[in-house]
């Protein structure tokens, strides 16, 4: 066996999230992950484990999420992407496979950031071919607000106020401790996108690692800036608060990408 890393770019509207879940006994619900896992073991003939360099909710999309897992040392990799490709695409595309030269590369744990984009639809009027892949705010947002609020996530703070409780932390006993919500951004902004789309908008933050709803809660809280309901000031208040009720509303899914996970290896993108 040999370690292989791809990377995966899909569609998670009508899966039910990325990693594999679901308890013993219940039956498995359709995840972009088990999917993918059952398709490359009817073309290797061998269980594979494979591990998710992050988890996507329900309804959020990939374009650069990495897997890592172990594969027969004879298996052709490129006749492997066309045969995968051709079973799961277009919900499911394999967009590069490598064998590694590492054989403790795992895509988790030796990532060195995560960067996501989250895009909004900011026009009066809906736009039913980005409807799977935006969030559609018909009142004018002012972007330049946005911005500013934007500001105070970057470094290290401790994101409680923008982050869900793992399940974990909420049946644990008094003598264990929460679990950190400390992480450490290194880039957060917004910008038009230009081209045929008026009122395209899109967030960028790139962070080590992220918190459960972290992305999605910071993109309801800005939103609320750019609609003039909080001021931008009002941001690092919310951070230092460490309080979930101090945020605003969840942004919905579907305008969530995993755009590319970043490895030592790789310059920043």
């Amino acid at each position: 066996m040999r370690r292989a890393r791809v990377t995966v770019a899909y569609d998670g509207t009508d899966f039910h999230g990325f990693a594999e879940n679901g308890a013993p006994g219940e039956e498995p619900v359709r995840t972009v992950l088990g999917v993918w896992r059952e398709a490359v073991e009817r073309v290797v003939r061998c269980p594979v484990r494979p591990i998710g360099s992050g988890r996507t909710d329900a309804g959020v999309h990939g374009w650069g999420q990495v897997v890592s897992c172990d594969l027969p040392d004879d298996t052709d990799l490129d006749d492997l992407q066309r045969r995968i490709n051709k079973m799961l695409g277009p919900e499911i595309a394999l967009r590069d496979w490598r064998w590694t030269d590492d054989p403790d590369f795992h895509a988790r744990f030796s990532a060195s950031y995560r960067h996501y984009r989250y895009d909004i639809l900011n026009h009066p009027t809906p736009h039913p071919l980005l409807a799977r892949t935006t969030w559609h705010v018909p009142q004018p947002l002012d972007v330049w607000a946005m911005r500013l609020g934007s500001d105070p996530l970057i470094g290290e703070h401790d994101f409680s106020s923008f982050c869900r409780r793992p399940r974990s932390d909420r049946t644990r006993g008094p003598d264990r401790e929460p679990s950190s919500m400390v992480r450490r951004v290194l880039l957060a902004e917004w910008h038009a996108v230009p081209g045929e789309v008026e009122g395209l908008l899109r967030f960028e933050i790139r962070a080590t690692a992220f918190c459960h709803q972290m992305v999605r809660s910071i993109v309801g809280t800005l939103v609320e800036v750019g609609l003039g309901v909080r001021s931008a000031g009002e941001i690092r208040s919310v951070l230092l608060a460490k309080d979930r009720l101090a945020a605003g509303r969840v942004a919905p899914p579907q305008g969530l990408t995993l755009w590319h996970v970043g490895y030592p290896e790789e310059l920043p993108r």
